[in-house]
């Protein structure tokens, strides 16, 4: 693996892209095994780039989460399949409402294993059928990641009240705890 993918104290990062940041760290921040989870955007032509430069589909980023995690308590695999319940694969740049590029479906790997096992999750998703449409999710090598604005992170958890989070992120949140209880941290 590469020296990006090892962290502290034998962490690993992983780079993943579901639509809105908000949605996915507030589910990641949830899973046993995941030591932090940061909001930023990634693979695009701009350095340094600002929430209304992304939202203007101008700039080719995508809305990520970096998420750390302890590969002794969840495997990168493990990610993956949360990640292909908790948001639609087969939409291009699209999830919900919220449409462009910067929402679109990627996996950024950080190590040839990490390619390898998403390429394995996506066809074996394929293969048994698990969506009516062609999973659009995009592999591809993780870029700079460029860490979203302080009010960005922990959203969910600061505005669990505020319309998105409340109609869009939540169901989210729900439907992880449902269908992967035992991968909860003890809240």
């Amino acid at each position: 693996m590469d020296n990006a993918t090892i962290g502290t104290a034998g962490t690993e990062l992983a780079t993943l892209a579901g639509g809105c940041f908000w949605c996915l760290e507030a589910v990641y921040d949830d899973m046993k095994g995941v030591v932090s989870v940061e909001s930023g955007y990634m693979a695009g032509r701009n350095p340094n780039p600002t929430y209304e430069q992304v939202c203007s589909g101008t700039t080719g980023h995508a809305e990520v989460v970096q998420v750390r995690f302890d590969p002794s308590v969840t495997s990168f695999r493990e990610l993956l399949e949360v990640f292909f319940v908790i948001h639609d694969p087969t939409t291009l740049n699209r999830q919900g409402n919220d449409a462009g590029t910067q929402y679109r479906s990627a996996i950024f790997y950080h190590s040839p294993e990490q390619k390898s096992v998403a390429e394995e999750v996506i066809a074996q998703m394929t293969r048994e059928k698990l969506w009516p449409s062609p999973i659009v999710t995009e592999v591809s090598v993780a870029q700079t990641f460029w860490i979203a604005e302080d009010y960005h992170q922990e959203y969910f958890a600061r505005n669990p009240n505020q319309s998105y989070c409340a109609f869009v992120v939540a169901p989210k949140v729900q439907k992880f705890r449902k269908h992967f209880l035992g991968k909860l941290k003890k809240i």
